[in-house]
């Protein structure tokens, strides 16, 4: 049998999945959006990523302000969904809306529930050294990320790992996962599972405040927090006045220079560019000047160097 499916989403993260249930038999009725935005120099509207695929599909798009007044949910009842799929819509869904769709609403979500629960869950895990991370497709309920558990698909965080990576990761893992309990759903195998709410934490919206480097701190959350936010906000620090900001980083091996203050580049080379923090050494691996091009560390001291800066 195949679902009749209404999917809500707007940014890049929630396409593999819409273009994983138009390739599928379910019949997606409606793609629901957040109202375009103004982009780029021009400032005009543009459609986000999964308007895009949408459109292109010849799929009707709905675009509210909010989903809370009686005609956009009457207008979301004509749609005579059996199930909603929600993948970083950015909208509060109220429990009217919840009930609308025979099966209810399920939600893909970037993090092994509970573990993250809110708008960073990919960063925050990133940040705070955890080995894996992962998707978890869940029942919504009217909480914040505390529907019941229906499915996860565990991705281990390598060293190597940023933001970006893992976010690529799970948005491909979270079409292979919704599949598979759309799967369940229909032959009647749904098993959900209650979250334990005293493992939940809470995943804070970024910012852009938040972003700059302190020194001071162990390199290994100096690295982890320049990894994390290799998309958005971007870890920097100062140089000559102006922010230098910081992509891809690793942990240095060597001796430790104790003496020298936090901040001050200690060695550099093809391989990156070593600063000492409050605890060990960081390697940046990709840097960028403000009005230039995001460079490699052997592109960056080309021409320049950074030895005995102190930042």
């Amino acid at each position: 049998m195949s679902l009749r499916i209404v999917y809500a989403g707007t940014p890049e993260f929630a396409v593999p999945a819409l273009q994983a249930l138009l390739a599928s038999g379910h019949e997606v009725v409606a793609v629901y959006c957040q109202p375009d935005r103004p982009a780029g120099r021009g400032r005009k509207l543009q459609f986000g990523p999964v308007k895009q695929v949408a459109v292109a599909a010849g799929i009707p798009v709905e675009q509210p302000v909010s989903l809370k007044s009686a005609e956009e949910q009457d207008k979301l009842r004509a749609y005579a969904a059996d199930v909603m799929v929600v993948a970083a819509y950015g909208l509060i869904l109220p429990q009217a809306v919840l009930d609308i769709p025979r099966y209810g609403c399920l939600n893909i979500h970037g993090s092994l529930l509970p573990r993250w629960r809110g708008a960073a869950p990919i960063q925050r895990a990133i940040q705070m050294g955890d080995a894996t991370t992962g998707v978890t497709i869940m029942q919504m309920a009217a909480g914040l990320d505390t529907g019941d558990m229906l499915y996860k698909l565990v991705c281990p965080i390598t060293p190597q790992d940023g933001g970006q990576s893992i976010h690529d990761r799970l948005a491909a893992d979270g079409a292979t996962a919704l599949l598979h309990t759309l799967g369940l759903l229909e032959a009647g195998q749904l098993q959900p599972q209650p979250q334990d709410d005293s493992l939940a934490n809470y995943a804070h919206k970024l910012n852009k405040a938040e972003a700059a480097i302190d020194w001071l701190k162990p390199a290994v959350e100096i690295d982890r927090m320049i990894r994390a936010f290799d998309a958005y906000p971007v870890a920097y620090t100062l140089y000559q006045g102006q922010p230098l900001r910081l992509f891809a980083s690793c942990l240095a091996g060597g001796a430790e220079q104790e003496l020298l203050p936090p901040g001050t580049v200690i060695a550099e080379s093809k391989q990156g560019i070593d600063i000492a923090t409050g605890d060990g050494v960081v390697r940046i691996l990709s840097l960028q000047l403000p009005g230039g091009k995001r460079l490699s560390a052997a592109e960056f001291l080309n021409g320049r160097s950074l030895l005995g800066v102190q930042l």
